[in-house]
């Protein structure tokens, strides 16, 4: 028997499909990429906050014909209790003498000062800059500059018995010492003694009358001064002085060794020259005896 039934149509389409599908499903898949890690940029150092800079000190300025700072001067000076009129120091051995204060011990004249190297009383050194050369001049000094103010807590009652034992015979006004400590006697009465230890001057202001006798600038004349600082009753002059670059020779006179603690003289001297002249190193001592 013939099958009347029609075969059915070829779909290319559809099989070209298919096929398709087969060979991707042959087609070994692709492993899932992880994701990448995102880059970790480094952390910028934050920028340190620059350090203001330090204000260079300003240069002071000059006085023509004047004290400056860090000159060196031949001083003449008296000073004066503002409220007593008492002289207390002078470099002028007459007026020691007209005041009741002259004393053999001390050498008269003007003195030497680095001026701000508190060769004086710091409320006069202070006040020194601008002082013409050669001219008189008033200075003041409040009591806080000068001597300091007075402090009732230096004002102590001791018995009499104690100062008896120590040596010390108590008298109204007397200037002592007392374990290392001066002072002076206010009162004494009833077995007791009202001491001081305040500075006589203390609270009181204080004139100055100077006079800037002489304005060293040579080096030669520096050194000598300095020497003469410390060894008193010497010429300078009779000192040598030899200088070699950065070293110093100070040959002393036979002289300067019948002074007294001459090792403490030398040693000063040395220290002051090589602080006040810093382009040197060391200073060399020699001795000088001539035949007689």
């Amino acid at each position: 028997m013939i099958d009347d039934k029609k075969p059915e149509a070829f779909d290319e389409k559809s099989e070209k499909a298919e096929e398709q599908k087969a060979e991707k499903a042959k087609k070994p898949r692709k492993k899932a990429e992880k994701p990448k890690a995102k880059e970790v940029k480094p952390r910028k150092k934050a920028a340190k906050a620059k350090k203001p800079k330090a204000e260079e000190p300003k240069e002071e300025p000059r006085n023509e014909n004047a004290v400056n700072k860090g000159d060196f001067i031949k001083l003449e000076m008296t000073g004066t209790a503002e409220e007593t009129g008492d002289v207390f120091e002078t470099t002028s051995e007459e007026t020691a003498r007209e005041r009741g204060i002259h004393s053999d011990e001390r050498t008269y004249g003007p003195r030497l000062v680095i001026v701000g190297e508190s060769f004086v009383l710091r409320g006069l050194d202070t006040r020194l800059p601008g002082t013409p050369i050669g001219e008189e001049k008033e200075i003041e000094v409040p009591a806080e500059e000068a001597f300091g103010e007075r402090n009732p807590a230096n004002v102590q009652t001791i018995p009499y018995r104690v100062l008896r034992s120590k040596g010390v015979n108590p008298a109204v006004g007397a200037e002592l010492e007392i374990d290392g400590r001066p002072a002076v006697v206010r009162s004494v009465g009833a077995g007791r003694v009202q001491v001081d230890y305040n500075h006589p001057l203390a609270g009181r202001k204080i004139q100055y009358r100077v006079k800037v006798a002489e304005l060293i600038t040579d080096e030669k004349k520096k050194m000598e001064a300095l020497i003469a600082r410390r060894f008193m009753g010497v010429e300078p002059g009779e000192f040598e002085i030899k200088r070699a670059k950065n070293k110093l020779r100070i040959g002393v006179p036979d002289k300067a060794f019948f002074g007294e603690n001459i090792q403490i003289a030398k040693r000063g001297v040395a220290l002051d020259i090589l602080k006040y002249f810093p382009d040197l190193e060391e200073v060399e001592y020699y001795e000088i005896i001539k035949r007689s």
